[in-house]
């Protein structure tokens, strides 16, 4: 854990000095506590751009991890991610109508729509299609019937934003491919405010979701006989990860693989099954990786930045494959 912790740090302190300018560490140091710097730019720079995106990547990465986690252990599946339950799709929805069918209303509309518009879709459509999910959840005993209820909403949300893409404008498709592709640097104080507190209240059920969390490691029946309240404690964690999952995509967009790669990649590292420590490892190991994986997006030394999903994937596809290789995924 203190290696971790350590690596945090110094991924963030890389991401802050890495991109078009480079600025060195002592450079960072100073603009974050406000001492005297070579170059003024740096601070305007490292303060109010690259250390919004680095908070973000960070929170990011540590939320849609635990998410992960989660979903892997509810659902005895290792191959579960955090969008399982058609979270993703839901938000993807959401702003299909507003981009891809708002682009039919004129450019007005578009116009009007263009800060937060996007945020409030992807927020509406996830909690609807979450909210369908735990009504289904707290109806059935089987996890399964939970994932495949996910999943086909999720084929379902895919078919509709297939069917708006006929009919909607170029300029129209190309902003709803841009979001779906993952951004990091869109967000400002105030949504990073936003962003931190529904992910400190989505860590906050994850917590309280811990013990349960062992319990389920050996099925359900064995938690029910344990005196586990299967259904308070099913919805409890399809909640935490809803607002973890989907606060991330509504702000950044559908971010792959790192919730899928990540709990498996931190199993290698801290060699438990105790989700009490798991739980933390998890997190600090998504924080580190895609605060990596935006340093590389940014291609340090060029004006050029990558979709982060076009780095997530080319990190997290290798993870996977090679842990499908070793056959370490199975529980």
């Amino acid at each position: 854990m203190v290696l971790l912790g350590a690596g945090l740090l110094l991924a963030a302190l890389v991401n802050l000095s890495l991109g078009s300018v480079t600025v060195p560490p002592a450079g960072v140091f100073a603009s974050l506590t406000g001492g005297p710097v070579a170059d003024e730019a740096w601070r305007t720079i490292v303060v109010d751009y690259r250390l919004p995106k680095a908070l973000t990547a960070a929170l990011a990465g540590g939320a849609l991890s635990v998410s992960g986690l989660l979903m892997q252990t509810f659902f005895r599946n290792p191959l579960a991610g955090p969008f399982v339950l058609g979270i993703s799709s839901g938000a993807s929805l959401g702003v299909a109508v507003l981009v891809l069918g708002g682009g039919l209303l004129g450019e007005g509309f578009v116009a009007a729509t263009a800060g937060l518009g996007p945020v409030v879709a992807a927020t509406l459509g996830s909690t609807a299609l979450l909210t369908v999910v735990l009504a289904v959840a707290y109806r059935v005993r089987d996890a399964m019937t939970v994932l495949i209820v996910g999943l086909m909403f999720g084929s379902m949300t895919g078919a509709l934003v297939g069917a708006l893409s006929v009919f909607a404008p170029a300029g129209q498709l190309q902003r709803y491919v841009l979001w779906g592709l993952g951004s990091l640097g869109s967000l400002g104080w105030g949504d990073l405010a936003v962003l931190g507190t529904v992910v400190a209240v989505g860590l906050g059920l994850a917590t309280a979701s811990l013990k349960a969390l062992n319990l389920l490691l050996l099925g359900e029946d064995y938690a029910r006989s344990a005196g586990l309240a299967l259904r308070r404690s099913r919805a409890l964690i399809l909640l935490a990860t809803g607002l973890l999952a989907g606060g991330v995509t509504a702000y950044a967009g559908p971010i792959a693989f790192v919730g899928l790669a990540v709990p498996h990649l931190t199993r290698q590292l801290v060699r438990t099954a105790d989700h009490r420590v798991l739980g933390p490892a998890v997190f600090l190991t998504g924080a580190v990786l895609l605060l990596l994986c935006d340093t590389l997006a940014q291609l340090p030394g060029t004006a050029y930045v990558l979709p982060i999903n076009a780095v997530t994937a080319v990190a997290g596809a290798p993870v996977v494959i090679w842990l499908l290789l070793r056959r370490k995924m199975l529980f």
